[in-house]
């Protein structure tokens, strides 16, 4: 899938989600595939676009507060996809901003906990994010936040009648990354991430295998136990990932 079909179809999904509306406890909803589109584009651009098949897509719910929410990319702990992945393209500001969650971009300086675990990880696996992207990629199955005033809402503690356009699009957008990268797994970062995958893949053209690793959340008790282990273990217990690699 070339880099431009990949930021079209994010255009798409972004402007199937925009304007939907949800009812309490919900104040705001954050796209970061709008205002923070362009590091978005640039992420796809520099780590999407490659000709082969990726063998592993992982698959996360949707942005964290201080992650993609702030810079637009999965997973985005600020310092390692500035650094690491070499991402520095401008931010916006949302339309409805939540001064109780502002958006600050490169210079939020709070740390994405779950995106720091899992981009070390593969930083500390593969030494380099070409090394990591050409056989992998990172994605989120829902790109949008929900707050409640301060607290970050996830997409599962939603009613499912407001969700379902959201649910219809991101499938939509799923199969589509899936049907033109052709992986071998998609592995859902967590639970939630890992059913909506068996969900809404069970009518693509392409049927890759399905697997599923520890959430890196810092509210997950295990998670706090050496994440970056268990993680490994349960790729390497899949087969996905070699031991001796």
């Amino acid at each position: 899938m070339s880099a431009r079909a990949l930021i079209t179809a994010a255009a798409t999904l972004s402007a199937q989600l925009d304007g939907l509306s949800f009812s309490a406890p919900v104040t705001h909803v954050y796209n970061p595939l709008d205002y923070a589109g362009a590091a978005h584009a640039q992420y796809l651009t520099q780590w999407g676009g490659q000709p082969q098949p990726r063998r592993v897509i992982f698959l996360g719910m949707n942005p964290g507060p201080f992650g993609m929410v702030q810079i637009g990319v999965p997973f985005g702990e600020v310092s390692m996809v500035h650094d690491w992945l070499r991402i520095d393209a401008p931010i916006r500001q949302p339309l409805d901003m939540n001064p109780k969650r502002p958006i600050e971009g490169w210079a939020c300086t709070r740390s994405e906990v779950s995106g720091r675990r899992l981009w070390g990880l593969f930083r500390e696996r593969f030494g380099t994010p070409e090394a990591f992207f050409a056989e992998h990629f990172v994605a989120n199955y829902c790109p949008l936040a929900f707050f409640d005033n301060a607290r970050n809402v996830t997409p599962d503690k939603l009613p499912a009648v407001e969700m379902a356009p959201v649910v219809a699009a991101c499938d939509e957008h799923l199969r589509l990354l899936v049907q033109t990268m052709q992986p071998e797994w998609v592995v859902g970062v967590g639970a939630y991430a890992q059913a909506q995958a068996v969900r809404a893949l069970a009518s693509s053209q392409h049927l890759p295998k399905i697997g599923r690793v520890l959430h890196p959340s810092p509210a997950s008790p295990a998670a706090n136990r050496g994440w970056a282990e268990a993680a490994t273990r349960q790729m390497i217990e899949q087969e996905i990932w070699d031991a001796a690699s």
